[in-house]
């Protein structure tokens, strides 16, 4: 329970995290604004009708009911739902394990990604090479590297290289500590230290700064061995330490990461690499890898203070030396600016920084503790993934998004009629089943395909916005011209199952109209989807009629 690793996930799941998407809050709002409304309206319309226009019971039940109905946006939750369910296992295809579906979208809106260097920039396999060549050097590094538990991808490559420890007992072991950037071991006459230059020279750090920095440049992640002259416990070092030598250690640059980079610059989206390494070598890879402002970095040990580092966050592109409670107010910094934050990560130090994204995404290879907490895992650590997971992310929002717009259209429409008709005392000119068979064929049935079209544009505004721009045109001159036939009936004294009937047929060309305006561009299985839902219409209409109540008009 003291452990480091226990810590951290305690905090994280001490977090708030009922993050929801905009998406699926958007249904829920239009969800209880309907639920709170149709019970009062339909309470009215019923007593308007039987109490004061004096129809019958069962007529002014089915009005009631029809407007009821059609102010339900019936079938949108469940489209919107295996929409994200087809998403899932598409994804899962690709080697993509989502643990939270809610994240689809939230990668698709995000305008801000932040990555580490390591497994996200670069390969995971390290390479060690000990420039040194002091006697009995590498078997003291050695046995200090061997006393150490497998941790990261760092301590497996030093492992792998430093193989031949001394047989000395150790008193003390510290393993490597994020926050202090060092491990230690102590003998009965010595003590050793590993780790980042600066952290571990301290005020010594400039005579050295020269030596270091011309290996960083080159992209090299330097670490130093050295000889305490205190004896360490695992909190920030007090003593001296004598340099004995550096660690050079290299990862190549993923294959496919300029492009994967370059696929995000297009789309809008900002790169932040935050890593614990030295800021100079992780610019010397930001830029190989092609991350455009590679160029803007700084140390984030001196970003002292939070204002600092929101500060920061906007103005450099790369964040050397960042422990993890920084890379956790790095993103909230971000958020708080306004933006969509996404996060990738693999180790312990990544996890309070990934629980507090708007969407976390894991490296498999890393540790569990990090792939628990996020809601994507790349079960393959590629990163070229993420661009076939955002162009997922952006179908579902973009699909959802216009089959809304023919929901509300319907749901706009029968509001305003149902008011219409209690305040004016007319009867409302629609049947349950009339309204079932405009759903259907312009709503549902087009709906449902139109939702698993490909679609991988970039999403643009609030999703309430940009449905309610689309459907109220078209609810708008709904109500007008059903309301306009209704008040036509009444004057002239048309019958009315005649305006039913008409009524139906004219909230059916609409239907098809926006129908068509939404689909667009129109592509061979969207004109399958409109011309099919337009036959299948006409064929209910003419040879169901006694079932959907339609009748033959009289001239």
């Amino acid at each position: 329970a003291d452990s480091y690793i226990s810590e951290l996930t305690l905090e994280a799941k001490a977090q708030d995290q009922k993050k929801h998407s905009e998406m699926l809050r958007v249904l829920d709002r239009l969800v209880g604004i309907v639920g709170i409304l149709i019970v009062p309206i339909g309470v009215f319309l019923f007593v308007q009708q039987y109490v004061f226009s004096d129809a019958s019971f069962q007529s002014s039940i089915l009005s009631m009911v029809a407007a009821v109905v059609g102010m339900i946006p019936e079938g949108l939750y469940l489209l919107a739902s295996v929409a994200l369910v087809v998403s899932v296992i598409r994804l899962a295809s690709q080697k993509v394990l989502v643990h939270d579906m809610k994240c689809i979208e939230a990668l698709a809106r995000v305008d801000v990604l932040c990555v580490d260097k390591t497994g996200t920039i670069t390969e995971s396999p390290m390479e060690g090479f000990d420039p040194t060549q002091g006697v009995g050097l590498k078997a003291q590094i050695s046995t200090l590297i061997a006393a150490m538990p497998e941790g990261n991808l760092t301590m497996q490559a030093m492992k792998r290289y430093f193989k031949t420890p001394l047989k000395k007992d150790a008193e003390a072991v510290f393993p490597f500590s994020s926050t202090y950037k060092y491990c230690a071991i102590v003998f009965s006459d010595d003590a050793y230290v590993l780790g980042a230059p600066e952290f571990v020279l301290r005020s010594d750090y400039e005579k050295y700064r020269p030596l270091i920095e011309s290996y960083s440049a080159d992209g090299f992640r330097t670490v130093l061995f050295g000889r305490y002259e205190g004896v360490p416990d695992g909190q920030a070092l007090t003593e001296p330490v004598i340099p004995m030598g550096l660690i050079l250690l290299t990862n190549p640059i993923r294959r496919d990461a300029p492009e994967t980079f370059r696929y995000f610059a297009q789309q809008g989206v900002a790169i932040k690499v935050i890593s614990g390494d030295n800021p100079l070598t992780v610019s010397q890879i930001a830029a190989e890898a092609g991350i455009p402002g590679a160029e803007n970095y700084v140390d984030a040990s001196t970003l002292e203070t939070e204002e600092a580092l929101r500060t920061g966050a906007e103005q450099y592109t790369v964040f050397g030396r960042v422990t993890p409670e920084q890379k956790r107010l790095l993103v909230r910094a971000l958020q708080s600016a306004g933006h969509t934050v996404g996060m990738t990560g693999d180790g312990v130090n990544d996890v309070l920084a990934l629980k507090e994204a708007d969407c976390s995404v894991a490296m498999a290879s890393g540790c569990d503790a990090a792939a628990q907490v996020s809601q994507l895992v790349l079960l393959e650590s590629d990163f070229f993934a993420m661009p076939s997971v955002v162009a997922e992310g952006r179908r579902v929002v973009n699909n959802i998004q216009r089959s809304a717009s023919l929901f509300l259209v319907k749901n706009i429409f029968s509001f305003l009629m149902a008011v219409f008709s209690a305040c004016f005392m007319l009867n409302y000119p629609l049947e349950p089943a009339q309204i079932s068979l405009i759903s259907m064929f312009t709503i549902g049935i087009p709906g449902f395909f139109l939702a698993l079209q490909p679609n991988t544009e970039a999403i643009h505004g609030r999703f309430l916005s940009n449905v309610l721009i689309k459907a109220l045109p078209a609810g708008l001159t709904d109500f007008l011209v059903v309301g306009a036939l209704v008040i036509f009936g009444r004057v002239f004294g048309v019958d009315e199952m005649d305006i039913s009937t008409a009524c139906t047929m004219l909230l059916a060309i609409v239907g098809f109209m926006i129908l068509y305006h939404i689909s667009k561009p129109l592509n061979l299985l969207r004109w399958i989807v409109w011309i099919g839902s337009g036959v299948g219409l006409l064929v209910c209409s003419i040879y169901l009629g006694d079932i959907f109540g339609i009748t033959h008009m009289s001239m």
